[in-house]
């Protein structure tokens, strides 16, 4: 445990306060133009700003300055594990969140469906987002084209669109190890790379990776969009200090996306049912009032924030922004003692990817104090008392203002 979290959970104490942080997942945008405007300052967000103006805003980097955080890190940092420090693989990270057991020694893959072109060249990194019922489809004939490689058992599991996840069982062998190479490029125009060892442990998982991929395209050839595959995010079991042993909190996920259930799951938050598509944010609120009187802590995430920033889709960024909007009156019935409203990362719809900007932070609770901070966005927030913070600062931050910490020192 960190040091900053070891004084947390000696701090800690038990009232009958409630928070809420609500995780806008890639948030954090850029304007168009020179001169333009973000996605955030660009969408129509009353209840946004009449929510700023009684509140306390400021900036967060997630993992430091100029580094772009990975979803797995920026979450980590918010839920104030030092993310350098608290190392997971976005493999692991999906494994859990669909429910599959990890070994030890056993190694999990986060896989995405790609749409290779001529000479294998990534045309499109995401496979042109195929539905759920396509992924299974895929996943089925992988499953019956590659169920071991070399005596070593493999499991190939449907996440969600264009992402699916693959297991690498040790099976009572020596343990795999989980340090090699992106196969993913993270760009088009290129062809996939080639998974390297950066130790001794990880040259046989690196063996597997790369006859799994070779086997893949020849198990999809004829497919047009679903044609290939590229992996990032290796990962064998992790082991976090629990949130509840940290902060004494009854906390409780509400996720729709397999990764942030796991993600929770790994730190020992309560994943709680949420019914329908993940667009649809009025099942996850349905669930948050279902379980209202029976958690401290609630971590409310909503993913299309940043699948659109991805796509380069600033319009659709901005409409997702106002469909966040139109529900948060919705959230402030519930009256919670402390609201923190901010991003795991930016994704500026003009980059088509993650990025290292800050991203706004609102602190609304009672014990607060109101700042110069006129609307949610990115320049306002640099107004705000709370000014640049790191992610790690957030839970401490929460927890003072839902009077859940003790004095330290004489």
């Amino acid at each position: 445990m960190s040091d900053l979290l070891e004084t947390v959970r000696t701090l800690a104490k038990k009232t009958d306060s409630k928070i809420l942080m609500v995780v806008l997942d890639g948030i954090g945008g850029l304007p168009l133009t020179l001169n333009g405007e973000t996605e955030l300052a660009t969408a129509k967000t009353p209840n946004l700003d009449a929510l700023a103006r009684d509140s306390q805003l400021g900036l967060v980097e997630l993992v430091g300055a100029g580094i772009t955080p990975g979803s797995g890190p920026g979450h980590l940092s918010l839920f104030g594990y030092d993310p350098l420090k608290y190392v997971v693989g976005r493999g692991a990270l999906s494994a859990v969140g669909i429910g599959v057991k990890l070994g030890a020694g056993d190694v999990a893959v986060r896989g995405n469906f790609a749409t290779l072109g001529q000479g294998r060249v990534v045309d499109d990194r995401r496979a042109g987002r195929p539905s759920d019922e396509k992924n299974a489809e895929i996943v089925a004939r992988l499953r019956a084209a590659i169920p071991e490689i070399d005596g070593t058992p493999v499991e190939i599991y449907t996440e969600s669109e264009h992402r699916f996840v693959v297991v690498f069982r040790a099976g009572g062998g020596p343990a795999l190890g989980a340090n090699i190479s992106d196969v993913d490029p993270q760009a088009t125009g290129v062809q996939p790379l080639s998974a390297e060892p950066h130790d001794d442990a990880s040259a046989r998982t690196a063996g597997l990776v790369n006859a799994f991929v070779q086997r893949a395209e020849a198990a999809l050839q004829g497919e047009e969009q679903v044609n290939g595959v590229l992996f990032r995010g290796y990962s064998d079991v992790p082991h976090f200090p629990s949130f509840d042993d940290a902060y004494g909190l009854r906390a409780a996920c509400i996720a729709s996306y397999p990764m942030y259930k796991g993600l929770a799951s790994l730190v020992g938050m309560d994943v709680l049912p949420v019914e329908g598509h993940e667009d649809a944010l009025e099942g996850k609120v349905a669930a948050l009032r279902e379980h209202w009187e029976n958690y401290d802590f609630f971590y409310f995430h909503v993913k299309k924030t940043d699948s659109t920033g991805e796509d380069g889709d600033f319009a659709e960024k901005v409409h997702k922004i106002e469909l966040f909007d139109e529900l948060l009156p919705q959230l402030l019935a519930l009256k919670p003692d402390v609201l923190a409203i901010v991003g795991d990362h930016s994704t500026p719809s003009k980059l088509l990817s993650h990025s290292w900007h800050p991203v706004p932070l609102l602190i609304r609770a009672e014990h607060g104090r109101k700042d110069m901070a006129a609307r949610y966005t990115e320049e306002e927030a640099q107004k705000g008392s709370l000014g640049l913070r790191r992610g790690t600062d957030l839970m401490p931050l929460l927890m003072a203002n839902a009077l859940k910490l003790n004095k330290y020192g004489a």
